[in-house]
């Protein structure tokens, strides 16, 4: 979500919604995955 090249905001609000519900259930269920800052 650094950049937003989408024509139509209901796309770009879509697309932070989904990011928004990964990041969420992330923290439920405790779950890390490695980022680039863990290499």
């Amino acid at each position: 979500l650094a950049r937003d090249y989408e024509a139509l905001p209901d796309n770009s609000a879509s697309m932070i919604r989904i990011a928004m519900i990964d990041n969420l259930t992330k923290r439920l269920t405790n779950e890390t995955t490695p980022t680039w800052r863990d290499i």
